[in-house]
């Protein structure tokens, strides 16, 4: 692996774990829907799936992540029109979050392919 991938590597776990931690204190914290938390915290349990093979650097792991990422910048986009203003926060930044996952993805999978 040379450095280019290394580095795309490194940002596709920086921003899965990023992705994982805001989506649970989001729903448990910050702003859930209900007070006390909300039975949404178990969004994150599908990133959690794609945690180790990501540490591995598995092609075939992040190519199945990145077609789950895109659901949850649809969901950042769509709750940005919710009414509390921690929570338009916290959408601002899953989309932010999960736009930029997806590019490392990609980026490290096009840099993979290139290596061959």
């Amino acid at each position: 692996m040379n450095k280019k991938s290394q580095y795309w590597l490194f940002g596709v776990i920086f921003f899965l774990f990023a992705l994982i931690i805001l989506t649970l204190l989001w729903e448990w914290q910050i702003a859930p829907i209900r007070s006390g938390g909300s039975w949404l915290m178990l969004k994150a349990v599908p990133l959690t799936l794609f945690v180790s093979g990501s540490l591995k650097g598995s092609i075939r792991t992040l190519q199945k992540l990145s077609l789950l990422v895109p659901f949850y910048m649809a969901e950042g986009i769509m709750r940005l029109t919710d009414l509390s203003s921690l929570s338009k926060y916290c959408a601002i930044g899953e989309v932010i979050l999960s736009a930029a996952l997806f590019i490392c993805v990609l980026g490290f999978i096009r840099q993979k392919r290139k290596e061959k």
